[in-house]
Protein backbone atom coordinates (compact mmCIF):
# COMPACT_ATOMS: atom_id res chain seq x y z
CA UNK A 1 0.00 0.00 0.00
CA UNK A 2 1.00 3.41 -0.22
CA UNK A 3 1.10 6.01 2.30
CA UNK A 4 0.97 9.89 1.82
CA UNK A 5 2.63 11.77 4.70
CA UNK A 6 2.21 15.85 3.97
CA UNK A 7 4.05 18.27 5.81
CA UNK A 8 2.83 21.12 7.90
CA UNK A 9 -0.31 22.62 6.82
CA UNK A 10 0.28 26.45 7.14
CA UNK A 11 -3.08 28.58 7.20
CA UNK A 12 -5.18 29.24 4.44
CA UNK A 13 -2.85 28.98 1.47
CA UNK A 14 -1.54 25.59 2.75
CA UNK A 15 -5.79 24.35 3.26
CA UNK A 16 -6.14 25.36 -0.56
CA UNK A 17 -3.10 23.73 -1.44
CA UNK A 18 -4.21 20.07 0.44
CA UNK A 19 -8.11 20.55 -0.75
CA UNK A 20 -6.83 20.78 -4.16
CA UNK A 21 -3.95 18.85 -4.81
CA UNK A 22 -4.80 15.42 -2.47
CA UNK A 23 -7.52 13.99 -4.83
CA UNK A 24 -5.29 14.63 -7.66
CA UNK A 25 -2.27 12.57 -5.75
CA UNK A 26 -4.64 10.20 -4.68
CA UNK A 27 -5.52 9.23 -8.27
CA UNK A 28 -2.40 10.22 -10.07
CA UNK A 29 -0.29 8.43 -7.44
CA UNK A 30 -2.38 5.48 -6.75
CA UNK A 31 -2.68 6.71 -2.78
CA UNK A 32 -4.18 4.42 0.15
CA UNK A 33 -3.90 6.39 3.04
CA UNK A 34 -3.32 10.02 3.68
CA UNK A 35 -1.72 11.80 6.71
CA UNK A 36 -1.30 15.44 7.26
CA UNK A 37 0.21 17.80 9.65
CA UNK A 38 -2.55 20.20 10.55
CA UNK A 39 -1.07 21.89 13.95
CA UNK A 40 -0.52 25.26 11.78
CA UNK A 41 -3.87 25.45 9.19
CA UNK A 42 -5.62 27.62 11.36
CA UNK A 43 -3.78 31.18 10.36
CA UNK A 44 -0.62 29.49 10.93
CA UNK A 45 -0.70 28.56 14.47
CA UNK A 46 -3.22 26.20 15.49
CA UNK A 47 -5.98 24.30 14.29
CA UNK A 48 -10.11 25.04 14.87
CA UNK A 49 -13.06 22.45 14.44
CA UNK A 50 -13.51 23.71 11.13
CA UNK A 51 -10.51 23.56 9.41
CA UNK A 52 -10.26 20.17 11.16
CA UNK A 53 -13.42 19.22 9.06
CA UNK A 54 -12.13 20.90 6.11
CA UNK A 55 -9.15 18.74 5.90
CA UNK A 56 -10.77 15.35 6.75
CA UNK A 57 -13.30 15.98 4.10
CA UNK A 58 -10.52 16.09 1.03
CA UNK A 59 -9.14 12.91 1.10
CA UNK A 60 -6.93 13.12 4.15
CA UNK A 61 -7.31 10.39 6.76
CA UNK A 62 -5.56 11.19 9.54
CA UNK A 63 -4.61 14.96 11.42
CA UNK A 64 -1.38 15.10 13.22
CA UNK A 65 -0.15 17.91 15.25
CA UNK A 66 2.67 19.44 17.50
CA UNK A 67 3.72 22.09 19.99
CA UNK A 68 0.58 24.02 18.77
CA UNK A 69 -1.89 22.03 18.96
CA UNK A 70 -3.93 24.00 22.24
CA UNK A 71 -3.37 27.40 21.09
CA UNK A 72 -7.11 27.19 20.04
CA UNK A 73 -9.08 26.09 22.82
CA UNK A 74 -12.12 25.11 20.97
CA UNK A 75 -10.38 22.69 19.57
CA UNK A 76 -10.28 20.18 22.26
CA UNK A 77 -13.70 19.33 22.68
CA UNK A 78 -12.96 17.96 18.37
CA UNK A 79 -9.74 16.33 20.00
CA UNK A 80 -12.11 14.11 22.14
CA UNK A 81 -14.87 13.51 19.67
CA UNK A 82 -12.95 13.00 16.17
CA UNK A 83 -10.53 10.21 16.52
CA UNK A 84 -8.34 11.14 13.54
CA UNK A 85 -6.82 14.00 15.24
CA UNK A 86 -4.61 13.33 16.67
CA UNK A 87 -2.73 15.40 19.63
CA UNK A 88 1.03 14.31 20.82
CA UNK A 89 0.90 10.77 22.41
CA UNK A 90 4.09 12.24 25.13
CA UNK A 91 1.71 14.69 26.46
CA UNK A 92 2.19 14.07 30.18
CA UNK A 93 -1.04 13.14 32.78
CA UNK A 94 -4.18 12.79 30.84
CA UNK A 95 -4.87 15.46 28.14
CA UNK A 96 -7.92 15.40 25.82
CA UNK A 97 -8.16 13.01 22.84
CA UNK A 98 -5.52 10.09 22.05
CA UNK A 99 -1.80 10.02 20.68
CA UNK A 100 -2.53 7.03 18.22
CA UNK A 101 -5.04 5.53 16.27
CA UNK A 102 -6.11 2.73 13.70
CA UNK A 103 -7.88 4.18 10.58
CA UNK A 104 -8.96 1.45 7.76
CA UNK A 105 -7.34 2.52 4.23
CA UNK A 106 -9.66 2.94 1.19
CA UNK A 107 -9.05 -0.53 0.63
CA UNK A 108 -9.92 -1.66 4.21
CA UNK A 109 -6.44 -2.24 5.60
CA UNK A 110 -5.85 -0.66 9.32
CA UNK A 111 -2.95 1.51 9.58
CA UNK A 112 -1.91 2.95 12.82
CA UNK A 113 -1.25 6.75 12.92
CA UNK A 114 1.17 8.06 16.09
CA UNK A 115 1.93 11.45 16.63
CA UNK A 116 5.04 12.46 19.23
CA UNK A 117 6.83 16.03 19.87
CA UNK A 118 10.40 15.65 20.34
CA UNK A 119 12.01 17.22 23.43
CA UNK A 120 15.26 18.57 22.12
CA UNK A 121 15.19 22.79 21.77
CA UNK A 122 11.11 22.48 22.55
CA UNK A 123 8.83 22.06 25.38
CA UNK A 124 10.11 19.23 27.62
CA UNK A 125 7.56 16.65 27.39
CA UNK A 126 7.41 12.41 28.52
CA UNK A 127 9.96 10.90 26.49
CA UNK A 128 9.03 10.55 22.81
CA UNK A 129 11.12 7.22 22.49
CA UNK A 130 9.75 5.19 25.17
CA UNK A 131 6.03 6.93 24.11
CA UNK A 132 6.73 5.27 20.56
CA UNK A 133 7.87 2.00 21.92
CA UNK A 134 4.14 1.89 24.04
CA UNK A 135 2.09 2.86 21.25
CA UNK A 136 4.02 0.76 18.74
CA UNK A 137 3.29 -2.22 21.00
CA UNK A 138 -0.35 -1.36 21.19
CA UNK A 139 -0.91 -0.55 17.93
CA UNK A 140 0.98 -3.80 16.03
CA UNK A 141 -1.74 -5.81 18.21
CA UNK A 142 -4.02 -4.84 15.68
CA UNK A 143 -2.02 -4.08 12.30
CA UNK A 144 1.93 -4.19 11.10
CA UNK A 145 1.53 -1.03 9.13
CA UNK A 146 2.32 2.50 11.74
CA UNK A 147 3.50 5.55 10.90
CA UNK A 148 5.28 7.74 12.97
CA UNK A 149 5.08 11.88 13.04
CA UNK A 150 7.88 13.35 15.11
CA UNK A 151 7.22 17.11 15.23
CA UNK A 152 10.60 18.54 16.17
CA UNK A 153 13.31 20.63 15.88
CA UNK A 154 16.44 18.53 15.97
CA UNK A 155 17.37 16.31 12.84
CA UNK A 156 19.89 14.12 15.11
CA UNK A 157 16.43 13.26 17.67
CA UNK A 158 14.10 12.61 14.59
CA UNK A 159 17.16 9.72 13.48
CA UNK A 160 17.87 8.51 16.47
CA UNK A 161 14.35 7.85 17.57
CA UNK A 162 14.31 6.17 13.76
CA UNK A 163 16.86 3.84 14.41
CA UNK A 164 15.35 3.29 17.94
CA UNK A 165 11.65 1.99 16.12
CA UNK A 166 13.73 0.42 12.79
CA UNK A 167 11.42 -2.73 12.36
CA UNK A 168 8.75 -2.23 14.29
CA UNK A 169 7.17 1.49 12.45
CA UNK A 170 6.90 1.05 8.88
CA UNK A 171 7.49 4.68 8.09
CA UNK A 172 8.60 7.40 10.29
CA UNK A 173 8.53 11.44 8.90
CA UNK A 174 9.97 14.35 10.55
CA UNK A 175 7.90 17.86 11.09
CA UNK A 176 7.95 21.28 12.81
CA UNK A 177 10.86 22.64 10.79
CA UNK A 178 8.70 23.67 7.45
CA UNK A 179 11.64 22.68 5.27
CA UNK A 180 11.91 19.81 3.23
CA UNK A 181 15.60 17.39 3.44
CA UNK A 182 16.84 15.48 0.95
CA UNK A 183 17.14 12.53 3.03
CA UNK A 184 14.44 9.61 2.35
CA UNK A 185 16.00 6.39 2.52
CA UNK A 186 15.19 2.86 3.88
CA UNK A 187 16.31 1.80 6.99
CA UNK A 188 18.14 -1.46 7.58
CA UNK A 189 14.99 -3.01 9.27
CA UNK A 190 12.78 -2.06 6.61
CA UNK A 191 11.26 1.71 8.23
CA UNK A 192 11.18 4.49 5.44
CA UNK A 193 12.35 7.63 6.55
CA UNK A 194 12.72 11.76 5.68
CA UNK A 195 13.71 13.65 8.46
CA UNK A 196 11.28 16.30 7.53
CA UNK A 197 8.82 16.28 5.23
CA UNK A 198 8.42 20.47 4.34
CA UNK A 199 5.42 22.50 4.33
CA UNK A 200 1.95 22.79 2.66
CA UNK A 201 1.96 26.81 2.58
CA UNK A 202 3.11 29.96 0.14
CA UNK A 203 7.02 29.39 -0.51
CA UNK A 204 7.61 33.17 -0.92
CA UNK A 205 7.78 33.52 2.69
CA UNK A 206 9.67 32.93 6.00
CA UNK A 207 8.12 29.25 7.05
CA UNK A 208 5.03 30.43 5.26
CA UNK A 209 4.79 34.26 7.13
CA UNK A 210 5.39 37.36 5.58
CA UNK A 211 9.19 37.89 4.30
CA UNK A 212 8.79 42.16 5.56
CA UNK A 213 7.36 40.95 8.76
CA UNK A 214 10.36 38.46 9.57
CA UNK A 215 13.12 40.65 8.67
CA UNK A 216 11.72 43.12 10.76
CA UNK A 217 11.62 41.18 13.66
CA UNK A 218 15.39 40.08 12.84
CA UNK A 219 16.51 43.43 12.52
CA UNK A 220 15.12 45.45 15.48
CA UNK A 221 14.34 42.84 18.06
CA UNK A 222 11.40 43.90 18.38
CA UNK A 223 7.78 42.52 18.82
CA UNK A 224 6.78 42.05 15.23
CA UNK A 225 3.16 40.76 14.17
CA UNK A 226 3.66 37.75 11.93
CA UNK A 227 1.21 37.65 9.01
CA UNK A 228 0.79 34.51 6.78
CA UNK A 229 1.77 34.80 3.34
CA UNK A 230 0.53 34.17 0.50
CA UNK A 231 2.92 33.71 -2.70
CA UNK A 232 4.23 30.55 -4.15
CA UNK A 233 1.93 27.55 -2.33
CA UNK A 234 3.35 24.43 -3.02
CA UNK A 235 2.22 21.12 -1.05
CA UNK A 236 5.35 19.13 -0.24
CA UNK A 237 5.91 15.58 1.75
CA UNK A 238 6.47 11.82 0.63
CA UNK A 239 5.11 8.69 -0.63
CA UNK A 240 6.22 4.94 1.25
CA UNK A 241 5.06 1.97 0.27
CA UNK A 242 4.14 -0.65 2.29
CA UNK A 243 4.06 -4.44 2.23
CA UNK A 244 1.07 -4.81 3.88
CA UNK A 245 1.71 -8.15 5.58
CA UNK A 246 5.10 -7.23 7.19
CA UNK A 247 4.64 -3.48 7.43
CA UNK A 248 7.97 -3.08 6.19
CA UNK A 249 8.56 -0.06 3.67
CA UNK A 250 9.45 -1.02 0.60
CA UNK A 251 10.06 2.53 -1.33
CA UNK A 252 9.79 6.53 -0.39
CA UNK A 253 10.01 9.02 -2.38
CA UNK A 254 9.56 12.92 -1.90
CA UNK A 255 6.64 15.04 -3.19
CA UNK A 256 6.04 18.91 -4.51
CA UNK A 257 3.32 19.76 -6.05
CA UNK A 258 3.07 23.74 -6.76
CA UNK A 259 -0.64 25.00 -6.33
Amino acid sequence: MRVLAIGDVVGSPGRNAVVELVPKLIKEEGVDFVIANAENAAGGSGVTPKVADELLGCGVDVLTTGDHVWKRKEIEEVIVREPRLLRPANYPGSPPGEGSVIVKSRAGIAVGVICLVGRVFMQSLECPFRSAKEHIEKLRKETPIIAVDIHAEATSEKIALTWYVDGSASFVFGTHTHVQTADERIFPKGTAFITDLGMCGPYDSVLGRRVEDVVQRFLTQRPVRFEMASENVWLCGAIAEIDEKTGRATSIKRIQRKL
